[in-house]
């Protein structure tokens, strides 16, 4: 809509700029960046918080009004000509994993800010509000619970069972979220709220774009995914002098364990996903028998019922191979599967035809922030291509062609979602 209300026969796709897009990647590469091209900026870490003020200079800049919830999740706004109107939103995460790359998350809280950046270029009046979100400890990688932001946002996960969670130092996200906001003071709003549509961009972090020669991934789908922590507890004692059967080694009864789990989710058609990410032991002395072992579980699976059934025998398979140690299975999380709403699939899909760029539908193997706001409102996801699939990783890479084709048509989608 134009300012006067008749309907704009201009596009915001047509005002991305692809050498803008990169050079804001480009300069937030440099925040937590890695002797091998990679990015390590973790959630409410020191890194992050530059991440903060760099977006906020940025919007600052053009006008657009900054905000913060009790979880910590930054808001970038365009208003509206409805100021009430529930806001279409898109974004991403800005933290990363230890060893991870520039693109993931990043990219569609930047191809999010490049799509308002677009709008406003091109003059463009929306009867809604576009709002670009980038969501709190995504990775899960310093605090062990993924999607923590948004799941916060959409009701998910109490924001106290969030705030007490801490990272392997001992630190909760309370503290360091407190240090987080005491470093970069925004206005604050309220948790939650409703929200009209929301449309998340994001690298494949998988091949088959690449392998098919298509620009834009249509996201059909979210599989579900459900973490667990193992603590297994023995006891310590001299490796030189105590007998294999006198002992209660947690670092061997925790690899049996580990074998025991794999061959539980064993499945020939190699849809199950099952990772141990996190492992660590102590003491960690050379001449010491282990004598405790914590590891994490993350396990994923399109079909509901899978979940249930394997993941209901993790914490059996476990205490089964614990060879005389102590074993607590503790679950962190349960993300059931998402489905997205059709009619923002046929938006990305109609978008990304117009546009000319060579697409196809698929569904995600890994879980993103949109699986949660899906509960709230009509939501969908653009993928684009990344190197050989490579992503939590330094290596990770995308080009420049390919963000700015997902960021024509994300801008596109979210014009016409803002209008309706």
């Amino acid at each position: 809509m134009t300012a006067h209300g008749t309907v704009s026969s201009k596009r915001p796709s047509m005002a991305i700029r692809e050498d803008r897009l990169w050079q804001r990647h480009v300069e937030m590469a440099k925040l937590g960046a890695t002797a091998k091209g990679g990015v390590n900026r973790q959630a409410l870490s020191a890194e992050d918080i530059a991440a903060r003020r760099l977006l906020a200079s940025w919007a600052g800049a053009r006008g657009f009004t900054v905000t913060t919830d009790p979880i910590g999740n930054v808001f970038v706004r365009r208003a509206g000509s409805e100021a009430d109107a529930e806001p279409v939103m898109t974004g991403s995460h800005m933290d990363s994993q230890p060893t991870g790359g520039r693109f993931d998350g990043i990219y569609g809280v930047l191809a999010g800010f490049e799509a308002l950046e677009a709008l406003e270029d091109a003059g463009i009046a929306t009867r809604r509000p576009v709002e670009v979100v980038a969501w709190m400890n995504e990775e899960g990688s310093r605090f062990p619970v993924g999607a923590m932001g948004s799941a916060v946002y959409a009701g998910r996960l109490a924001l106290d069972k969030a705030l007490a969670v801490a990272d392997p130092k001992g630190v909760t996200v309370a503290s360091a979220l407190a240090e987080t906001l005491a470093a970069l003071p925004l206005p604050g709003v309220k948790l939650g709220g409703k929200v009209a549509a929301y449309v998340e961009a994001h690298i494949e972090q998988g091949p088959r774009l690449e392998a098919e020669g298509r620009t834009i991934g249509v996201v059909t789908a979210i599989q579900g995914s459900r973490r667990y922590a193992v603590e297994v507890v023995g006891e310590e004692a001299h490796a030189g002098t105590t007998p294999r059967a006198a002992r209660k080694d947690a670092l061997s009864s925790a690899v049996g364990i580990v074998t025991a789990l794999e061959k539980l989710m064993d499945d020939p058609t190699d849809t199950v996903r099952f990772t141990v990410g996190r492992f660590e032991v102590f003491p960690g002395s050379p001449n010491t028998v282990p004598g405790r072992v914590y590891f994490t579980i993350d396990f994923r699976h399109p079909e509901i019922a899978v979940l249930d059934e394997r993941g209901g025998r993790i914490a059996a398979v476990a205490a089964a191979h614990a060879r005389g140690c102590a074993v607590s299975v503790t679950p962190l999380t349960d993300v059931p599967p998402c489905v997205f709403a059709p009619r923002i699939i046929d938006l990305v899909r109609d978008s990304a035809a117009r546009l000319g760029l060579p697409h196809m539908d698929m569904p995600s193997g890994a879980g993103h922030d949109a699986m949660h706001i899906a509960t709230l409102c009509p939501a969908g996801m653009i993928f684009v291509p990344c190197l050989r699939g490579i992503s939590h990783n330094e290596a990770e890479s995308a080009t420049p062609a390919d963000l700015a084709a997902g960021a024509r048509v994300l801008a596109d989608v979210l014009g016409a979602l803002a209008d309706r």
